[in-house]
């Protein structure tokens, strides 16, 4: 897994405390179904890098047919899954919060660098 994404974990775990939502049994499960994805993802990335994107079927008469890798439909379908486990997540930390200002929530949502 890329820095940067475990940069966004974290991030998401210190807005969970900020929350008071990190021992939530919603947040926990769901952030372990996002981290399990951003895995598959990374290994998908991993495949299309290394066969290409297109491969080749061999059939009757030798000849071959072009096809688009089906690691690109698992991707997307994976990408699909991710963000909307990332917008479960955030529903889960703004339902379950103790009063705490959105600000924080709302700059990681929007690319935010920093976190105070």
């Amino acid at each position: 897994m890329s820095e940067q994404k475990l940069v966004k974990a974290d991030d998401f775990i210190r807005i969970a405390e900020e929350y008071g939502v990190s021992d939530n049994y919603f947040f926990v499960t769901t952030f372990q179904r996002y981290q399990v994805q951003l895995g598959i993802l990374a290994e998908l990335e991993k495949v299309m890098q290394e066969e290409g994107m297109l491969v080749s079927k061999e059939y009757v008469k030798g000849r071959k047919n072009l096809y688009s890798n089906p690691a690109v439909a698992e991707y997307n379908k994976t990408t699909d899954s991710a963000n909307k486990t990332v917008s479960t997540l955030i529903k889960i930390i703004k339902n379950f919060n103790t009063d705490t200002d959105d600000d924080n929530l709302l700059d990681m949502i929007n690319g935010g660098d920093s976190l105070e």
